[in-house]
């Protein structure tokens, strides 16, 4: 019986707190603080692909420009340089200004 009222109090947080978050993000206070902790970032790890255990290129965003690298166990090496174009941000969200 005990172990049957731990789960339901468990439970009973976890949709209060899947409300709270619900509620929040419908209000539009949710992408206030992920915002606000990027907006003064110029540095951004886009996506990472591993190639082996020891092998993996990364897709990062500094600036307006797009890197991707390369690094093994002798170092890393940039393999190609892109800059990004300035798109209108997606209706709906706050765009961030730098």
């Amino acid at each position: 019986m005990d172990f049957v009222r731990q789960m339901a109090a468990a439970g009973t947080v976890l949709a209060l707190l899947a409300a709270a978050l619900w509620w929040l993000r419908r209000k539009g206070f949710a992408g206030v603080l992920a915002a606000r902790k990027t907006a003064g970032r110029k540095l951004e790890h886009l996506e990472r692909l591993a190639l082996g255990p020891q092998h993996t290129l990364h897709l990062v965003r500094v600036g307006h420009t797009a890197l991707l690298l390369a690094a093994t166990p002798a170092g890393c090496a940039l393999l190609e340089r892109v800059g990004l174009e300035r798109r209108p941000p997606p209706e709906g969200s706050r765009e961030v200004r730098e």
